[in-house]
């Protein structure tokens, strides 16, 4: 995978773009001024990221993924990560047949439901996942492959299917593996 040079990045006019960070050459990135970008992000092939983002350090975005911030936006907070195929929505049209849709139609024909997403610390996103408007992925959240979720979630737990339901808890070592890579990487010598 060939990445962006940090010169490239730069000129692409990020509203605030952090150390290492990694973007593929083949990802697709539409209004980068409403973006910001922590340390550490990486965003691989065939990715599609648009309108307003606020990524926080160590996040992952995996190849054929779709963050459409739209207006209202998306949040990933530290350490939190999308597989393969991940799509999340801020932004959906009204399919019930009482308004039209799509963007070719003006705004005053349609209803679109806007509401920011927000993807807590630590929380995974299994490969071919759907993540609708307005919901909540709570610290420490997991979510299975394919699911589909419509509502927001509880604390370190584990969902699966369409629609996601909680499955389980979720352990919380990986806390303590935060602490001692943070420790590692402030004493660390910053890599070129």
């Amino acid at each position: 995978m060939a990445y962006l040079t940090q010169d490239q990045l730069d000129r692409m006019g990020f509203a605030a773009l952090g150390r290492h960070v990694r973007i593929s050459d083949r990802a697709s990135i539409y209004d980068p001024g409403m973006m910001r970008l922590g340390d550490y992000c990486r965003v691989d092939d065939f990715c599609v990221l648009s309108g307003k983002l606020e990524l926080g350090r160590n996040i992952h975005i995996a190849p054929f993924c779709l963050l459409a911030g739209g207006e209202p936006g998306i949040t990933m907070a530290d350490f939190s990560g999308l597989a393969y195929g991940v799509q999340v929505f801020s932004q959906s049209d009204d399919y019930s047949g009482r308004t039209m849709t799509n963007p070719t139609v003006p705004d005053e024909f349609k209803r679109e439901t806007k509401r920011a997403v927000t993807l807590g610390r630590h929380v995974i996103v299994g490969a071919g996942a759907i993540v609708l408007p307005g919901v909540t992925l709570a610290d420490g959240t997991a979510i299975g492959a394919r699911a589909l979720v419509s509502k927001s979630t509880q604390e370190w737990s584990i969902y699966a299917g369409s629609p996601a339901r909680r499955v389980k808890a979720r352990h919380k070592d990986l806390l303590e593996l935060e602490k001692e890579y943070l420790a590692q990487s402030s004493s660390a010598p910053s890599n070129p």
